[in-house]
């Protein structure tokens, strides 16, 4: 008698002919499985949590709550999932299932299922339970500056600059999108959008249980036609957080890394953690801004001067090293600063002699000036081209930075280019010591 065991999941909608079959085979032992009923997605999800291995989730196509999220945590915990839908049209293997079975399916059709894709409990090549490392999907992503910063120091206006700065190259025309993936989202009035919809809650919504092509990414932006990038819709209300879901959010955003060349995302200066704060909560509402940033090559932190200014930007920074930004990702932009005066070199080293004491051993983040401009609000207001005296000196240096970004996997690869040093790296030499 074999000692290996199925253990399936399984969840339907009320009165579903496959689900009493299924726990009747299971009683009477015409298949090999333990079946355990479910009422809600809910207690799917509270049954994968609690460390049981499961082998297999079988579940129906219409039931409420059924999406990416509850895939892709069926499968980092080694739980294939066997939809059951008489729907041809929809691909449930690109959100993460298994395999589809018909609602009139027999046993040897689950039993078929069950020996292809699910592992049994008691196999010790690989237990239910356990993480399967998959390999990243193929494919081109774009590269991603994320902007962030505290409230009210222009950061919304910078990630603008940064669309249009970047745009204006031949390698990005019209490839470029700004995503506004904050809390309080303003680039809507910023832009003079009109409409409220479509954006990121739809963007999401399609890559909960779908794989959006493309051009039906791009069909859910707005074009920007004088600064020739397009616009992705912001929440259309702070609450609206609740409804995004981790894995639908990541998805949707390599979705729209998919879809473009470049993605400027403007984002909350809040990152804290359930690590930090010993809230799933507060991870919950700072989703948008931790997942953005954790996913960026570059980081753009926006700041202004003076006391309370350069507290707040500094603030930020070591937020941004703590979520794990490397220094060489970061650009620091202290905005709305005079043309002239010792206000510039005193902030430059301010935030140098700070950044120093806090973090020995960083090096050295030397900050973009952005003037005042006084005519800026007409221009927004009229949604016309930004002055090249707040779009190029950001551009440059987030130009600068991606092509750094670009470069450092090439290094340390075994080349024979020569490598420079930094005095005192390698230790001393003691003349004595070493005699």
């Amino acid at each position: 008698m074999p000692t290996e065991r199925h253990v399936v999941l399984g969840l339907a909608r009320v009165r579903a002919t496959w689900f009493t079959d299924v726990a009747r085979w299971a009683t009477s032992g015409l298949l090999a499985i333990d079946f355990v009923k479910t009422v809600s997605t809910d207690e799917v999800r509270a049954r994968l949590d609690a460390g049981r291995p499961f082998s297999a989730l079988v579940i129906d196509s219409g039931v409420a709550g059924i999406d990416r999220d509850l895939l892709e945590l069926a499968k980092e915990q080694g739980c294939a999932v066997i939809v059951v839908t008489d729907d041809s049209s929809r691909d449930w293997r690109a959100v993460g299932a298994a395999t589809t079975l018909s609602s009139d399916f027999d046993r040897s059709a689950l039993e078929n299922a069950l020996a292809e894709f699910a592992t049994p409990i008691g196999a010790a090549d690989d237990l239910p339970g356990q993480p399967r490392a998959d390999d990243p999907e193929p494919g081109f992503r774009a590269r991603t500056v994320a902007v962030t910063g505290p409230g009210g120091t222009g950061r919304s206006v910078v990630a603008a600059a940064i669309a249009q700065g970047m745009a204006a190259d031949v390698a990005h025309a019209d490839t470029v999108v700004l995503a506004d993936l904050a809390l309080h989202a303003d680039q809507a009035v910023l832009h003079d959008a009109r409409d409220v919809i479509p954006g990121v809650l739809e963007l999401v919504e399609g890559h909960r249980s779908g794989d959006p092509t493309p051009d039906e990414v791009r069909s859910l932006t707005f074009d920007i036609v004088s600064r020739r990038y397009r616009l992705l819709l912001g929440l259309r209300r702070h609450r609206d957080w609740t409804a995004l879901r981790p894995r639908a959010l990541r998805t949707a955003l390599d979705g729209l890394r998919r879809a473009f060349t470049l993605v400027v995302a403007d984002v909350d200066d809040d990152l804290e953690g359930e690590a930090a704060t010993g809230s799933a909560d507060v991870e919950d509402r700072n989703l948008l801004a931790r997942t953005t940033v954790d996913l960026a090559d570059v980081v753009v932190v926006v700041g202004v001067g003076g006391t309370k200014g350069v507290h707040s930007l500094l603030r930020v920074v070591r937020d941004c090293l703590a979520a794990g930004v490397g220094t060489e990702r970061i650009v620091i932009v202290v905005n709305r600063t005079p043309r002239r005066g010792p206000g510039r070199a005193e902030t430059s080293r301010t935030i140098a002699e700070l950044l120093l004491a806090s973090h020995p051993g960083e090096p050295v983040l030397s900050p973009v000036f952005l003037p005042e401009r006084k005519n800026l609000e007409q221009v927004l207001r009229d949604v016309a081209v930004l002055p090249a005296a707040l779009v190029d000196p950001v551009t440059t240096a987030v130009r600068s930075r991606l092509e750094a970004v670009d470069a450092a996997p090439l290094r340390g690869l075994g080349t024979d280019e020569p490598v420079p040093v930094e005095i005192g790296s390698l230790g001393e030499w003691d003349e004595e010591v070493a005699g």
